[in-house]
C-alpha cells in the first residue's frame, strides 16, 4: 500500500523534520537516509517503522539541526594554512602550479562539522523517536483510507461473484434435465423404423452417471463459505492480506471446477465473470497489507 507522512518538532537544542514514504512491495523493505550524526539511529529507526508497518517498501528522511546555528560547519584556517605551505613548498621544487584553494576544502579536517562534536545520538533517541512515531502515525492514516477504498471494492467483487453464483445454481438442475433430453432425443433418432426399444433402466443408469460428474453441489458449498470468510476478514479488525490471497485462489479452483464439470452455455457465461471479479480481487490484494 502506498502512503506519505510527515511531522517535525523542535527541543531546545535542536529541530527534527521526519518524511516516510511507502509504496508497495509484497515484503517489508526499509531505507534510511539521515545525517552523519544520527547514524547509530539507524537501527531504532527501523525497528520502530517495523513496529507500525508490515508490508511496503518503506524510505525514510531524517533532517536534523542545531537551534540558533547559522552555520554547523567551520573552516580550520590553521589546518587550511598547513596544507597550503606544504603544498606551496612541493610546487617550487616540482614547477607544479598551485591548486585552487576550494580544492583544499576536501582535505581531512579543513571542515569539521560542530554538531557532530556535541551530539550524543542516544540522548536525542527520545526526542526523534516521538517524531518518528508520529510521521508513521500520518503515514498509516493515509494508508488506511486507501485501505478502506479497497475493502469497498473488494466487497463489490464479492457480491459480483455471489450473485452470479446464485444464477448458476439456478440453472444447475437444467443440465441433467437438458441431458436427459437430448439423450432421449437421440436415442429415438437412432432406433427410428427398427422397432428396437431402449429400457427405461438403461437410460436411467446413464443419466444417473452424468448427474453424478457433473454435480456441483460440493463447489457450490465451498465457494459459499469462502465468500462468507473473505467478507469476515475485510470487515475484520485487523490486516490479513496473505490470508485473503489464499481464499482467492481457493475461490478461483471452485469456479474453474464448477465451469468444467458443468456443460451449460449459461452457466459458462457466469463462470467467466466470477473468474474476472477473482482475477479483479488478486490485482487488488496485491496492494494489501
Amino acid at each position: 500500500m502506498t502512503g506519505f507522512g510527515s511531522a517535525s518538532g523542535q527541543s531546545d537544542r535542536f529541530t527534527a523534520s521526519v518524511e516516510i514514504k511507502a509504496v508497495n512491495n509484497r515484503h517489508l523493505k526499509v531505507s534510511t537516509r539521515l545525517p552523519d550524526v544520527l547514524g547509530s539511529l539507524e537501527p531504532l529507526i527501523e525497528k520502530t517503522v517495523r513496529e507500525a508497518v508490515a508490508r511496503g517498501t518503506v524510505s525514510v528522511s531524517v533532517r536534523f539541526s542545531a537551534v540558533g546555528q547559522a552555520s554547523r560547519y567551520q573552516i580550520s584556517s590553521e589546518l587550511l594554512t598547513g596544507y597550503w605551505n606544504q603544498l606551496r613548498a612541493i610546487t617550487q621544487t616540482s614547477g607544479v602550479p598551485l591548486p585552487e584553494v576550494n580544492a583544499l576544502l576536501t582535505l581531512p579536517g579543513v571542515i569539521s562539522d560542530e554538531l557532530s562534536s556535541s551530539l550524543d545520538a542516544a540522548e536525542e533517541w527520545p526526542f526523534l523517536e516521538g517524531i518518528v512515531s508520529e510521521a508513521l502515525g500520518g503515514l498509516n492514516e493515509f494508508r488506511q483510507r486507501e485501505g478502506e477504498s479497497m475493502r469497498a471494492e473488494l466487497q463489490q467483487c464479492c457480491e459480483q461473484i455471489a450473485t452470479n453464483l446464485e444464477s448458476v445454481i439456478e440453472r444447475a438442475p437444467e443440465v441433467v434435465n437438458n441431458y436427459r433430453d437430448k439423450v432421449l432425443e437421440r436415442v429415438r433418432e437412432l432406433l427410428e423404423g427398427s422397432g428396437a426399444t431402449v429400457e427405461p433402466d438403461n437410460l436411467i443408469r446413464e443419466v444417473s452417471v452424468f448427474a453424478d460428474r457433473c454435480d456441483i453441489n460440493e463447489e457450490i458449498t465451498r465457494l459459499r463459505c469462502h465468500i462468507d470468510e473473505f467478507l469476515k476478514v475485510i470487515n475484520g479488525p485487523t490486516s490479513q492480506g496473505r490470508k485473503l490471497d489464499f481464499l482467492s485462489q481457493e475461490m478461483f479452483r471452485e469456479i474453474n471446477t464448477t465451469g468444467s464439470k458443468a456443460s451449460n452455455v449459461e452457466i459458462a457465461h457466469h463462470v467467466v465473470e466470477m473468474k474476472a471479479a477473482v482475477e479483479k480481487i488478486r490485482e487488488i490484494l496485491g496492494n494489501v497489507e
